[in-house]
């Protein structure tokens, strides 16, 4: 060997020699118990800063930090190159997810001018990042995270790190985070992966993506080059009324050399500065120096979607009163006041009333001589606990003293949700402070609505009820091709005709007021696909209806027995979509699982005539698993539901769509969804499966009074046929859940 050879050898090996040790070290700190005893400060002011890619953290790096839970934040950073947006929810205390778009300003969506102009590339992204434990008085704050999984992997990357803060007093604070990153967060390449030592190919790391991408790429996670990273964010003490300022110092883990930006990407120096400021909790600013060249901006807003509250004017719960006197006998009750009380301090519609009978023995199945049943709608309340209390003091006021039985038979249309039966006595002891520690809700428990004695259930006659209402709508989607925003801003007008209990006809009329579809260079993508068009003929639909059916059925529904429900209907099922089907639902009380079976026989509308079929038409239905997830790993996922169907799909694909849903206690609910079928990653298309995220937010955070209508907000990041389902507009589970 030559002597220049030797040196390049030896040269190698020493270099090799250094990372180990440093590896070693780094590994040391953020896997052994620190050694030091200082305190642990208070955690800073103001929403924590996000980073450039959404997501708490300083700059172009995570940290271990996390927001409070149900803490929802929007970021937007400008780096020149990259212009990001970023959504993150606080799932849970011990977790976060990212939602984000990177618009990459010197690369063209296309290079086809006709497809998508001169709109430059949008790359999406998925974060999650978990909690591993709290910060300690000895130990750090640990998380380890995933970065832009689930796309084409431009920024994809793995990490593990570390937080500790150190308090100064009256001269602030400082929050320390170490890590090691893999993938985009590992391309400097200054430490050596330690899971090399336990397999070779993990130090080897596939670039690009797999098929046709929108996969989770296991087989790449933690693998090839690895860096360390890590920064300091200083606390500045302020009076709070000014806000919260924050200095920030970090070590890039990125080169840069490697990142596809369409133009090379100078890099001065491997450290990033910067400042965050805090005008409220809701509302923050940044700005930095990166790359040693580049000067940064961005904004973030937050909301607590957990906390969220809106002040009500609702009447007050009532107050027992030692000189109130209840009426002596049941003839002097004044039953029309009594059911104008409970529908406007309680929200109780009443529809029936089952009044004492001499001599009858008290079940839970129909009242006796001193029990009062009724049944009635919940029209107002989410809250039905609150509900049924604000409804047995007004019973406790307006009864007789004799009565010592109330039951709320709760049903939606004819169909028995829960009977909520009341100890009368117990009830109005604890109500009127009559006994020390004497709580109502233990005078409150729940049964089924047994069809066979509920006359609401039964009750056939014709109602020749009508109701109708008008309220805007916001159709958009993000990511196109021709433009990342398109909208359809419209008006929406549904009607329903109650003939009886059973039977009712229901429809929705759009009206368009305003929307960007001007924009569009092709009403079908050029995309050589097997499936059937069932879903990607959305833009026909859009561009060629100013006014249009959204749908226009007709509706039954039956209480088969107790806790099984069924419902037929047919007609203009959806804006795309016209049929019959039906569907059973069976939701045994007190369970935390719901089971149900719809099946359906549709044909494709024709966009081009409003009440016109395409010659398409597909047998579809779904087997569906309804689970509580609310006990899972020792209540993890408290207030969360998963929903497994499978089945047929629109485009005669077979198959499985898994479905989460997470409630907050404000009554938001982030959902997310992902389809799995028989179709290929190829016939399917970009994506490679139908996956979607939305928001399901109560109107009642908008409103002084109490409301259980929703609205939702939902983002498919990918439009494509495979694993698309049937819109049914009234699902049994959300009627009787």
């Amino acid at each position: 060997m030559s002597k220049v050879g030797h040196r390049l050898s030896h040269s190698r090996k020493l270099q090799k020699t250094k990372k180990k040790a440093l590896t070693l070290a780094i590994a040391a700190i953020l896997l052994s118990p620190a050694t030091y005893s200082v305190a642990q400060a208070d955690v800073p002011r103001g929403p924590l800063a996000q980073s450039d890619f959404g997501g708490v953290g300083l700059m172009q790096t995570p940290t271990a930090r996390m927001n409070p839970y149900g803490e929802m934040s929007i970021n937007y950073a400008d780096s020149d190159i990259y212009r990001r947006t970023a959504f993150s929810i606080q799932l849970f205390p011990w977790l976060e997810t990212t939602a984000r778009y990177t618009d990459i300003r010197y690369r063209l969506y296309s290079s086809d001018p006709n497809f998508s102009g001169d709109q430059t590339l949008k790359d999406k992204g998925f974060d999650a990042k978990l909690l591993l434990n709290y910060e300690g008085k000895y130990l750090p704050q640990f998380a380890v995270g995933l970065q832009d999984v689930g796309g084409t992997g431009i920024f994809a990357g793995e990490y593990v790190v570390a937080n500790k803060r150190f308090s100064a007093g009256s001269l602030g604070d400082f929050d320390f985070s170490l890590g090691m990153g893999w993938g985009y967060l590992g391309r400097r390449d200054n430490i050596s992966n330690p899971f090399c030592e336990i397999a070779d190919r993990m130090c080897q790391r596939e670039t690009g993506f797999t098929g046709s991408g929108g996969k989770f790429e296991v087989d790449k996670w933690f693998r090839g080059p690895a860096a360390v990273f890590g920064g300091v964010q200083y606390q500045v003490p302020m009076p709070e009324a000014w806000g919260a300022l924050s200095l920030m110092a970090e070590y890039d883990p990125n080169d840069y050399k490697q990142d596809r930006a369409g133009v090379p990407i100078q890099v001065d120096s491997p450290w990033n500065y910067g400042a965050n400021y805090a005008l409220n909790e809701n509302i923050s600013f940044k700005v930095g120096y990166q790359r040693g060249n580049t000067v940064t901006f961005g904004f973030t807003l937050n909301y607590n979607f957990n906390s969220a509250h809106q002040l009500k004017l609702e009447p007050a719960k009532r107050q027992a009163s030692a000189e109130h006197v209840p009426p002596a006998s049941m003839s002097d009750v004044d039953f029309d006041k009594l059911a104008n009380d409970l529908l406007r301090e309680s929200g109780w519609a009443v529809a029936h009333a089952d009044l004492p009978v001499a001599q009858r023995s008290f079940d839970y199945e129909r009242p006796g001589r001193d029990a009062v049943a009724l049944e009635a709608t919940q029209t107002r309340f989410r809250n039905t606990a609150e509900a049924v209390d604000r409804a047995a003091r007004i019973l406790a006021d307006s009864l007789p003293e004799h009565i010592t039985k109330y039951q709320i038979k709760e049903f939606s249309g004819n169909l028995g949700i829960k009977q909520h039966n009341i100890n009368a006595e117990a009830y109005k002891t604890a109500y009127r402070g009559e006994r020390f520690h004497a709580q109502t809700e233990n005078a409150i428990h729940t049964t089924s609505v047994n069809p066979e004695t509920a006359i609401t259930a039964n009750n056939n006659e014709f109602k020749n009820d009508f109701t109708w209402s008008i309220q805007p709508d916001l159709d958009q989607s993000f990511g196109g091709a021709e433009d990342f925003y398109i909208y359809q801003l419209s008006l929406k007008a549904t009607a329903k005709y109650t003939l009886t209990n059973a039977w009712d006809v229901s429809g929705k009329l759009g009206i368009n007021i305003a929307d960007s579809y001007d924009k569009f260079n092709f009403l079908l993508d050029g995309q050589d696909t097997p499936l059937p068009r069932v879903r990607t003929r959305i833009r026909e639909y859009a561009v060629n209806q100013n006014l249009w059916l959204d749908n226009l059925q007709v509706n039954y529904t039956k209480q088969l027995a107790n806790n099984l429900f069924a419902s037929a209907y047919g007609g203009y099922l959806e804006r795309m979509f016209g049929g019959v089907g039906g569907e059973v639902l069976y939701r045994p009380l007190n369970s935390d699982f719901a089971y149900g079976l719809d099946l359906n026989y549709v044909k494709q509308r024709d966009p081009y005539q409003d009440l016109g079929f395409d010659d398409y038409s597909v047998l579809t239905g779904h087997a569906s698993l309804y689970y509580n997830a609310d006990k899972l790993f020792n209540g993890a996922f408290g207030n969360s539901t998963v929903i497994a169907r499978v089945g047929r799909f629109l485009a005669k694909d077979e198959g499985i769509q898994l479905e989460y849903q997470h409630e907050f206690d404000s009554g938001v609910i982030a959902g997310a969804f992902a389809a799995f079928t028989n179709v290929s990653d190829e016939d399917y298309g970009e994506g490679s499966f139908t996956k979607g995220f939305y928001l399901s937010i109560p109107f009642d955070l908008f409103f002084v009074r109490n409301t259980k209508t929703r609205g939702t907000l939902g983002w498919m990041p990918i439009l494509r046929d495979g694993g698309q389902m049937l819109h049914r507009s009234r699902p049994l589970y959300s009627q009787v859940k």
